[in-house]
C-alpha cells in the first residue's frame, strides 16, 4: 500500500479530483496549506508599504492506494496538476505499513 501526498496550486484541485474520479479513486483528504520552494514568495503592497509574502497558498491531497494503482494515480495527478510553470508542486510516495477501518476492523487493502 502507498500513501500519495501531493502539493499543488489551489486552482488545480477540481481538475485533479475529477481526473482521479475517472480512474476510480473515490477517497482523498484535502488540506489547505501554505509553503514555498523555488517559487519563493512575492511582494505585495498594503496601505502603501511593500512587504514580502514568503508562504504561498497551496493544497495538499493525500490518497492511500494499493501498490498496483500507485503509478497510474501518480501519472494522473501529474497530468492534471501540471501548468508548465514554476510552483506546480510535488508528489511524494511513501509506504503504508498498516491501515485499519475503524468501523469494521477491516485491514490493509480491504480497508482502503
Amino acid at each position: 500500500m502507498k500513501l500519495i501526498t501531493t502539493i499543488i496550486k489551489p486552482f488545480k484541485l477540481d481538475e485533479v479530483r475529477e481526473a482521479l474520479s475517472e480512474i476510480g479513486i473515490v477517497g482523498m483528504t484535502v488540506t489547505e496549506v501554505k509553503g514555498f520552494g523555488r517559487q519563493k514568495g512575492h511582494s505585495e503592497l498594503y496601505r502603501g508599504a511593500e512587504y514580502v509574502v514568503d508562504f504561498l497558498p497551496k493544497v495538499k491531497i493525500e490518497v492511500a492506494v494499493s501498490e498496483e494503482l500507485c503509478n497510474n494515480v501518480v501519472d494522473t495527478i501529474q497530468n492534471a496538476a501540471a501548468t508548465g510553470k514554476i510552483g506546480d508542486g510535488k508528489i511524494f510516495v511513501t509506504n503504508i505499513e498498516k491501515v485499519i477501518r475503524i468501523r469494521t476492523g477491516e485491514m490493509d487493502n480491504e480497508a482502503l
